[in-house]
């Protein structure tokens, strides 16, 4: 395959998967879009075609479309596609695809412990990462848009993150926009990180509740683990300390089709004995490391909150203070009152710099990220009313994730937006239903 014109130098590696043509693209960016001369960064993008959209010579037809999806996060880098199936399926049979890495994730100049002591202090490095937000993703995506499709709009269908990603895209650059998809990510436009976790936290208390329903055993074994974590230091496989309120956040298996089995079985049979007494078991430790680990994601909880910050205020640890405003997540008075413990979703909180492993070194960095004001707006709510984009948005019926109620408000003030509210899946329906949701959205905005 050529060279796209403005990318990076580097030779584009085309492979195959049995149905798919892969292709790495790599680009040079601004990391500052108001400073487009200054410092720069690199991002890297997957195209992905179906072998049936190639000639015989594996070049892919230059009549297809571009579907550019972006991922949930923020802090995640693009799926990584092993042949055909789910909603690559149903894009791959109009589309030529684009899965990007935003920038500070998977290969697009990551953010970890490792590189980002690069940067300087802990002041730089807080400084640096204030460039990674939504409005900079957009503008990343409309020099890739120009790059590789000569300057013609493209779909772009975004997951959660990607979904808020999305709206910034509607808000600040519609004319790249053929038609927009979103699934289970339509943000408050106007509604600040503690109006979010204020309607988060009963919806948590909701979802755990219903998780003992179906399988009841659970609420003792989570007490008992409880109790056990109160007497007993443990350090999980990476390094990470498992306390009470770290364990509570398994609750974020609950936000997806699957999760409550897969907590349920987490929870089985997380004790063994041992010459010193009964303890957590090995397998169960490692089951818990692979839920809670930030190793991979740190942005996860760097840029959690800024997500929602856009009237210059500090978040401030936002969903640690409004926890105080729900005294029955607390797993100790849980236990005193025999009550069921409650379980947490997406949270953050200051004390996670101490118990995981990878973002102890980034303790200061995450403070400064808390205590940062004048973050700029993210959506620009008089442009959205007058919306000419064609766009559809799953809607998921007591999303863990994403208030349905702030949802549909955000819906109502998108003009032309078309909706569809769901009860069949959970946040993660876009992978849940596959090419079935992708159709649903596809008709509804060809439909419009």
């Amino acid at each position: 395959m050529s060279k796209v014109m403005g990318s990076d130098p580097r030779e584009a590696t085309t492979v195959r998967q049995p149905g798919l043509v892969l292709t790495d693209h790599h680009f040079d960016v601004p990391l500052d879009h108001t400073a487009p001369d200054g410092e720069r960064i690199t991002l890297y993008a997957r195209e992905v075609v179906a072998t049936g959209s190639t000639d015989g010579a594996g070049r892919a037809r230059a009549d297809l479309p571009w579907l550019l999806y972006l991922q949930g996060g923020p802090g995640f880098g693009a799926d990584r596609p092993v042949g055909r199936s789910g909603w690559l399926d149903r894009a791959l049979e109009e589309y030529r695809v684009l899965l990007l890495d935003q920038r500070g994730t998977g290969r697009s100049s990551p953010a970890d412990r490792r590189t980002l002591p690069l940067r300087g202090t802990p002041e730089e490095q807080a400084g640096y990462l204030a460039h990674f937000r939504a409005d900079s993703i957009v503008r990343d995506c409309e020099l890739i848009r120009h790059r590789l499709t000569g300057g013609r709009p493209w779909t772009v269908l975004g997951q959660s993150f990607g979904g808020f990603c999305t709206v910034s895209y509607l808000s600040h650059a519609p004319e790249g926009l053929a038609a927009a998809l979103i699934t289970g990510g339509l943000p408050s436009l106007d509604e600040d990180a503690d109006a979010v976790y204020r309607a988060a936290y009963p919806r948590m208390e909701r979802k755990t509740l219903a998780h003992y329903d179906r399988y009841p055993a659970d609420a003792d074994t989570v007490r008992r683990v409880v109790a056990h974590l109160a007497e007993h230091e443990v350090v999980l496989p990476d390094g990470s300390r498992l306390t009470a309120e770290a364990f509570q956040q398994l609750g974020i298996l609950l936000g997806s089709g699957d999760g409550s089995h897969r907590l349920h079985y987490l929870l089985e049979d997380p004790f063994v004995r041992t010459v010193d007494g009964e303890r957590l078991g090995d397998a169960f430790t490692e089951q818990v490391a692979g839920v809670l680990s930030r190793a991979g994601s740190p942005l996860y909880t760097l840029l959690h909150e800024s997500i929602y910050a856009q009237d210059g205020r500090a978040t401030g640890w936002s969903a640690h203070r409004v926890r105080a405003e729900f005294p029955r997540f607390d797993a100790a008075a849980a236990l005193a009152e025999g009550r069921p413990v409650l379980l947490t979703g997406e949270t953050v909180h200051p004390w996670m710099l101490d118990t995981h492993a990878a973002l102890r070194p980034l303790r200061r960095t995450a403070e400064l990220l808390a205590e940062r004001t004048g973050w700029g707006p993210l959506y620009d709510a008089g442009r959205l009313a007058r919306n000419t984009v064609p766009v559809a948005a799953a809607i998921y019926h007591d999303d863990l994730f994403v208030d349905t109620a702030h949802s549909l408000r955000t819906a109502r003030a998108i003009r032309g937006l078309r909706t569809w509210v769901t009860d069949e899946f959970e946040h993660d329906g876009v992978r849940a239903g596959g090419r079935r949701v992708l159709d649903r959205l596809l008709h509804l905005v060809r439909d419009a």
